[in-house]
């Protein structure tokens, strides 16, 4: 019998994404191939526990399970290339870069993807209203620059909804990204070791749109393997394509698109996104023929297949 694979699942944090990471992390290892991996859970709680918990496990490789702060912005990742351990999804830069979604917006565009119009307000910088209203429209949406999960997001029309919106995402966040509100349908689109898998449609069940409560909880949203006539599909795949290579991606991610009629608008970049049984990637690779335990495989082998 072939040497398993010992391979620890990092989960918990310190992030506003905690919970959704203890839920991705343990469906992780609940469905890791036994035949094929040594499975260690790790639970961590604040940064300082990374070192001793890993130091004497002598893993081949870590999959991330966090979420956010000190699991996407590419600190965790710094820490495992410093131990000389492989890991989950896209290496130190490119995680770090993919959590602004400012600058992320703003290379993507250089490659020709089509983004949302918005600006950035920093915490303590002034800004005009009117002006933002006059650029964006009426309804507008403010949203934590480095955030995720839908946490701290709000749609705002009046002065006073703004200021609060703002009060809300320097909770947790420097910077606010706000943007223009793009009616139109939600789509994800994962894309694993450079190739393009089926897009995702999202109709959001239980909130007004694809939410915290929409994204975790049962039921929340309908979330289907969608084909758009060809011309727009073939945008959406070269868009996710081309947003991977330009924020130089490995491993895999997830791209998630907003479609405006025959548009579709780039929005942002998870390059670990979520795997609990509600999670969006998973339902794309099962339209191929893989089942959840042979997506962990089809990751954790795109992932070691990068050269660190």
């Amino acid at each position: 019998m072939s040497k398993l694979l010992k391979v620890g699942v990092i989960r918990g944090g310190v992030s506003t994404e905690k919970e959704v990471s203890m839920n991705t992390g343990n469906e992780i290892i609940k469905y890791l191939n036994r035949n094929k991996y040594e499975v260690f859970d790790v639970v961590i709680n604040s940064e300082r526990e990374v070192f001793e918990k890993l130091e004497n496990l002598n893993l081949d490789f870590v999959y991330i399970a966090l979420h956010g702060m000190f699991g996407e912005d590419g600190r965790i990742q710094a820490i495992l290339e410093s131990l000389g351990i492989a890991y989950s999804g896209p290496g130190v830069m490119s995680s770090a870069l993919c959590m602004d979604k400012e600058l992320t917006k703003k290379i993507v565009e250089t490659y020709g993807v089509r983004t949302a119009k918005g600006v950035a307000i920093r915490r303590g910088e002034e800004y005009n209203f009117q002006e933002i209203k006059e650029k964006l429209g009426n309804r507008i949406i403010v949203k934590p620059n480095s955030g995720g999960s839908s946490i701290g997001v709000s749609f705002v029309e009046t002065e006073e909804e703004f200021k609060k919106a703002l009060e809300l995402v320097y909770t947790m966040d420097k910077t606010a990204l706000v943007e223009e509100v793009l009616p139109g349908i939600e789509i994800s689109v994962p894309v694993i070791n450079g190739k393009v898998f089926p897009t995702l449609k999202i109709e959001a069940v239980a909130g007004e749109y694809f939410d915290y409560e929409s994204k975790y909880a049962d039921g929340g949203a309908r979330e289907f393997v969608f084909e758009f006539p060809e011309e727009i599909q073939k945008e959406i795949d070269k868009f996710a394509y081309d947003s991977y290579y330009a924020l130089k991606c490995e491993g895999f991610a997830r791209v998630d698109f907003m479609v405006v009629g025959d548009k579709p608008y780039f929005m942002e970049m998870n390059t670990l996104p979520g795997m609990t049984a509600a999670s969006l990637l998973p339902k794309s690779t099962a339209s191929k023929g893989y089942n959840y335990v042979e997506t962990l495989d089809l990751l954790i082998e795109a992932s070691i297949s990068v050269k660190r």
